[in-house]
């Protein structure tokens, strides 16, 4: 592996720098493989690092329609938490969020990770008693969790809006201290990296225009640059996966909606933590350069373009400054939307779906970035046990036909909701 260091930066910059190798690409797609992972984001690679790492697994090709991590993995605001309610999101999460206390030296690839802490706003007394219930499940589980008093959140962020006369006034928050943010096109490419040293390979602009199956089983995929036979198609493709799911011929509980997010020009350090407004939703965070990341609900309609409209930019920024009112003069710089996949519990769908060998990792909604690494993991494990991981079982498919579904939000089997 091409290690980085401080001693290997000063020799190659002695040398003009050009003695770097490339991170990944650059072989020949092949006719066959063990593994086709369909989407070069975060989770497809991811799950190919792990399979090469943990399980030696190695004869896999990611195929990606676009440039690496250009999809939801470049179009989130990289929040990081484990604060869940449901046994099996919370116990989901809370290993992602290990994996992550420990990916860039995993990696040797900084993915900047920050632990600044997550702060999630109360505006109700009932609000404060289901944090308060959530935060001693998480404590019962093992998991970091603090009530904040509003005195508390003073001192915290004292540019927090706590005026008792405002609209939607704060009673306090649940915090969790090890949440945080990494830099999501860092992770794609420290993955990939990674993943291409230990032989797996990496397919820009390749996209898969159809399955081969054969008697209810996989056989491969044909793409824009020749078909590719493999014994198992994992398909982590985020918002477009009803898509892929109509051309292997079945389709899936969830709908597809554009999440808006934006950024503002750049300010000195004001925010210095993960702050979420729970009225309508909208949320806020600080990167290292000084830009305001900002997002908040659903578009309003179903849909698969990147992009959204000023109503949301409207009720999110009114929220925003409804938390600092001092932002109202900030301006923003640009806006963008990823796509979010949404089932009808709103928690994700992992494993084997009605194909033989045809896998899916889809269904994350608002959670796939900080479920990376466990998605990945948990993944990897099934694909080479032949067998659900434990974390990933509780997600599959058949929960639907079980009634065995996990309503984290608590509000009913509509997508939209969730």
């Amino acid at each position: 592996m091409q290690r980085y260091s401080i001693l290997n930066l000063a020799r190659h910059a002695f040398q003009g720098h050009r003695g770097w190798r490339r991170n990944f690409g650059g072989r020949p797609l092949r006719k066959s493989y063990d593994v086709v992972i369909v989407g070069g984001g975060g989770h497809g690679l991811a799950t190919a690092y792990y399979l090469a790492k943990e399980h030696g697994i190695t004869n896999v090709a990611i195929v990606e329609k676009g440039w690496l991590g250009g999809g939801n993995t470049a179009r989130n605001t990289t929040m990081i938490r484990s604060d869940y309610l449901t046994p099996a999101n919370a116990d989901f999460k809370e290993f992602s969020l290990k994996l992550w206390e420990g990916l860039s030296a995993e990696l040797n690839f900084n993915v900047m990770f920050s632990q600044r802490g997550y702060i999630d706003l109360a505006h109700s007394d009932g609000q404060m008693e289901h944090f308060t219930r959530r935060a001693n499940t998480m404590r019962h589980r093992g998991i970091d969790a603090d009530i904040l008093s509003v005195g508390q959140l003073a001192a915290r962020l004292p540019e927090l809006n706590l005026s008792t006369s405002s609209r939607y006034p704060v009673h306090g928050a649940l915090y969790q201290a090890r949440g945080g943010t990494a830099r999501h096109d860092a992770v794609a490419w420290g993955y990939a990296r990674a993943a291409h040293d230990l032989g797996v390979d990496i397919f820009e602009h390749c996209d898969v225009q159809d399955f081969q199956i054969h008697k209810g089983r996989i056989a491969g995929v044909n793409t824009s640059q020749g078909p590719v036979t493999a014994n198992i198609v994992l398909v982590s493709v985020a918002g477009h996966s009803s898509l892929l799911a109509a051309k292997a011929g079945f389709t899936l509980p969830l709908e597809s909606f554009p999440v808006q997010a934006f950024v503002s020009e750049p300010l000195k350090p004001v925010i210095n933590t993960v702050v979420n407004f729970n009225m309508e939703l909208a949320y806020i965070n600080q990167t290292d350069k000084g830009e305001l990341v900002m997002g908040g609900g659903l578009e309003p309609r179903n849909g698969y373009l990147s992009r959204g409209g000023f109503e949301r930019i409207e009720d999110v920024v009114a929220r925003i400054i409804a938390m600092f009112p001092f932002l109202s003069r900030v301006r923003l710089m640009r806006t963008w939307a990823g796509i979010a996949d949404i089932p009808m519990d709103g928690s994700p769908l992992l494993g084997q779906t009605p194909i033989d060998g045809l896998l899916f990792n889809c269904g994350w909604g608002y959670a796939g970035f900080k479920a990376t690494p466990a998605a990945g993991w948990t993944m990897a494990a099934t694909i080479a046990d032949g067998r659900p991981h434990p974390l990933a079982a509780p997600f599959a498919l058949s929960r639907f036909r079980d009634g065995e579904t996990h309503d984290e939000g608590g509000v009913g089997p509509t997508p939209s909701l969730h």
